[in-house]
């Protein structure tokens, strides 16, 4: 069993601060993987233990994970090995995608490819599907649970009033959930052994961009009215629902 979990380099949310402009400053902002893709290699790494299987990292952007420490972060967190495709950091989801299906076909043959619900900067939840499409495999996203049998994947999707059951034959492409796993703190000897890890760096074909950017801005500040609703629960619900019609 062979496992591709994609991951994605993205500034810390924490230290993006925002200018008088409501333009973003990046300026002080530290560089991590997503977690979201943390919680996909968590899974893929609990695929991989169950099934005797492998994980293999695989990201878009090379340039950030030239950092020695991050990689050693991600591969500490339960990668085998991780491969990194040279490419542009800020590119759309069609870009990421078409980069991945490309450089998939240096990894050779795989099982199961992975991803977070979304990348923690853009969160656009599209790179998973488009990625299936181009791969032409069983593309399922939502997942909150996967169990391995043979060259089958029983799946649990996560819809908005139910939870779907789905089986798959693999390989297939699956997006999944925060729910489907806790990201593991690496210790000591993880990151250790992270150090003595094979990283690859391979060059896959990005076509142009297909979404143009206008801006980025951070949303205006007001003051808050703090406007206090009493009564009992059938008044307040009330007051409530009228308040916002007004907004």
């Amino acid at each position: 069993m062979r496992i591709i979990a994609c991951v994605k380099a993205a500034p810390e949310d924490a230290d993006i601060g925002v200018n008088p402009d409501r333009s973003l400053d990046f300026s002080r902002a530290q560089t991590k993987i997503g977690s979201y893709d943390l919680n996909a290699v968590e899974a893929a790494r609990q695929v991989a233990d169950q099934t005797g299987g492998e994980v293999v990292g695989l990201s878009v952007g090379g340039e950030a994970l030239a950092n020695s420490k991050l990689r050693k972060d991600v591969l500490s967190r339960g990668l085998d090995s991780l491969t990194v495709v040279a490419g542009e950091p800020d590119a759309d989801s069609f870009q990421t995608a078409s980069a991945l299906a490309d450089a998939l076909g240096h990894l050779g043959d795989y099982n199961l490819v992975l991803l977070g619900a979304g990348s923690s900067d853009r969160y656009a939840q599209q790179v998973g599907n488009q990625l299936g499409a181009l791969l032409g495999l069983p593309t399922l996203n939502n997942v909150n649970r996967i169990a391995v049998e043979g060259n089958t994947a029983r799946v649990e999707r996560l819809l908005e009033d139910a939870v779907q059951v789905v089986e798959v034959t693999l390989p297939a492409v699956l997006s999944v959930t925060p729910a489907i796993s806790t990201p593991r703190i690496a210790g000591m000897k993880d990151i250790l052994a992270a150090g003595r890890k094979p990283v690859t760096e391979v060059v896959a074909t990005m076509p142009g961009a297909s979404t143009q950017v206008v801006s980025v801005l951070a949303p205006e500040q007001v003051d808050r009215k703090r406007t206090v609703v009493e009564g009992d629960p059938a008044e307040v619900a009330q007051q409530l629902a009228q308040f916002l019609k007004k907004l």
